[in-house]
Parts: structure tokens; sequence; C-alpha cells
């Protein structure tokens, strides 16, 4: 035997700790000695299925799924862009409208000018903005109360929180058009704001998060440092509840932004206010040419896209942070 072959014998290459598979083949003996041939062999199995510790690799048919998935969502918006780029009426219907037209941007700015688009932009950021923040501030403040302090009747109370997200709100819209009108409210975004400046499912999800994600210790710490209830919401609670307050923050101002049904009751000669009604009076009352509404609709939505493709990592990595506890 050669001094070459001796050496190789004896130094062969460790393996690589950091290679998943590697350590599987390491770990599978020692399992059989421990636990049984029958772990061994599984662990085995779970090496030559390519598992990872997430769980097991993404195949065809997820990719498929997930594809089918984001179609479904994006093929209603192509229609709009499409309808909306096109040069005639007569091409705004079946298939021609599935082939984009070179009319985008003049329809575009007809649009543009017919919704007041400024106006209706900062009226709708707005509403969103202010009724985001407020829900997050109170839902925050609610489910603090409801997840760590103790009072008579908490169970009733968030019974009856819960309770409300059961009522339809078109059963409320009468209530609440009778109330804002003897307000003097009619026709101004602050009848928008008001009924939306906290909501029963932010109490709820607020609630469900801060029973894990704050250790009754903290709290203790900061009252025997000196903290007033309020002082230790502001400087424990807060913080902690900021994974999932961003995710609120996200789906309330999507949902105010798209919001349509109360603002196009409420505002009455200020349709102009709001995107998604100022977008609805593009509609003729005896014809309607949907290359200027769906033109219409594009600019609704276009903030929300530019929104997403600058801060979506962000806004993504504050919602996984919310779905992990503890």
């Amino acid at each position: 035997m050669s001094t070459t072959e001796s050496t190789s014998r004896f130094h062969k290459t460790p393996p690589d700790l950091t290679n998943q598979s590697d350590m599987r083949q390491l770990a599978s003996p020692a399992l059989s000695q421990m636990f049984g041939k029958g772990v061994g062999k599984a662990a085995r199995r779970r090496s030559k299925l390519a598992v990872t510790s997430e769980g097991r690799r993404a195949g065809a048919g997820t990719y498929a799924i997930l594809i089918i998935t984001i179609l479904v969502f994006l093929i209603p918006l192509y229609v709009a862009f499409s309808i909306a780029s096109q040069d005639s009426t007569a091409t705004q219907y079946g298939l021609p409208a599935m082939i984009p037209g070179h009319s985008l941007l003049r329809n575009l700015g007809r649009a543009f000018a017919a919704m007041s688009f400024w106006k209706a932009l900062a009226g709708t950021f707005f509403v969103a903005t202010v009724v985001s923040i407020s829900t997050v501030f109170f839902s925050t403040l609610a489910g603090y109360s409801f997840a760590k302090l103790h009072f008579r009747g908490r169970n009733v109370l968030f019974l009856l929180v819960i309770g409300t997200m059961t009522i339809p709100q078109q059963l409320s819209v009468v209530p609440l058009y009778i109330m804002a009108n003897k307000a003097g409210l009619f026709g101004s975004l602050w009848a928008v704001i008001i009924p939306g400046l906290v909501s029963a499912f932010g109490v709820f999800w607020m609630t469900q998060y801060l029973q894990d994600a704050l250790p009754y210790e903290l709290i203790e710490a900061a009252r025997v440092d000196g903290c007033s209830m309020f002082r230790t919401f502001i400087s424990v609670a807060l913080p902690a509840a900021r994974p999932a307050a961003a995710m609120l923050f996200l789906f309330t101002f999507i949902g105010q932004w798209t919001n349509y049904f109360w603002p196009m009751l409420i505002l009455g000669p200020n349709k102009n206010s709001m995107l998604t009604v100022a977008a609805a009076t593009l509609k003729g009352a005896y014809f309607t040419d949907y290359t200027i509404v769906m033109s219409g609709v594009v600019l609704t939505t276009l903030p929300l896209i530019v929104l997403f493709f600058f801060a979506g990592k962000q806004l993504v990595s504050g919602i996984m942070a919310g779905a992990v506890k503890g």
C-alpha cells in the first residue's frame, strides 16, 4: 500500500456540518443506536425525501396551486388595464378587450380630470391614515385591557365586542345615516372616519396576540419601577404589540382605501372626496364608457400597487413577525 493510499484512508474529508444531508447521514446511525432501527430508518427516509426542518420541499403541485392563485387575482387587474387601454367603445367587450390597446394614457388623463384625482387621493389618504392609526391605538389599548387586566365583567364585555362582528354592516347603515345627518356631518369626511375609529376585529386580534406575547413579569416590573397603568401600556405593551399592530394597520388601511358602500351613501354632493366614490361617478346615466370607468379603477388601485412595490418586503416581514408569538 502506497503512502498516498494510506494517507487517504486515515484522513477522509470530514462531513460538512452545515450541509443538512450530511447531518442526516450522521444522525441516522446515532438514532438507530439510541432509539432503535425504526427511528433510524425514518431518519434515512426523511433524508431521501429531502425534507427540511420547515417541511417537505415544494413540488410541482404546490407551484401549480400558487400559480393558479396568482392568476385568479391578477386576471381581473389585467382586464381592467386592458379595457382602460382601448381606443374605442366598440372594442371594450369580448375577446378584443383582452388585447391591450394604445390609448391607456389618454383614457387615464380623461379619468384623472373627471375624478378630480388629487382631491380624491388626498381625501382617501387622510381617511385611511386617521382610521388606521386610531384603530391600532384603541384596539391595542382594549386588547391590553382584556388580555392582561383583571376587572369585573371582563369576559362578558369581551363576548359583547366579539358579538358585534356577527352584525352585518347593512343593518347599521340607517342608524348611522340618521345620526350623521343630525350631527351635521352629511357630506363630510368625518362621517366616514368616526364610525371606523375602532373595530371589533382589531380588539379581538390584539387581545389574542397580547395574551401570549406580553409576559406578566414585564408589566409587574414596570409597575414596580413606578410606571402608571397608562405609562405601562405605552412603554411595555405597545412595543410588544408592534408586529401585530403593523399587520392591523396594513389591513385597516387597505380596507378604508377600498371602502365604497358607506362613503357613497354619506358623502352626498362631495363624492369626489374619495377615490372609490369618485371612480363610480364616471359611470353615465344612459351610456357607460367602460374605458374611462376602468381607467378610474386603475387610478384608484395604482397607489396601493406602488405602496406594495416599495414597502412589500417590510409589510410581509411585519405580518410574519406577527404570526410568530412568544
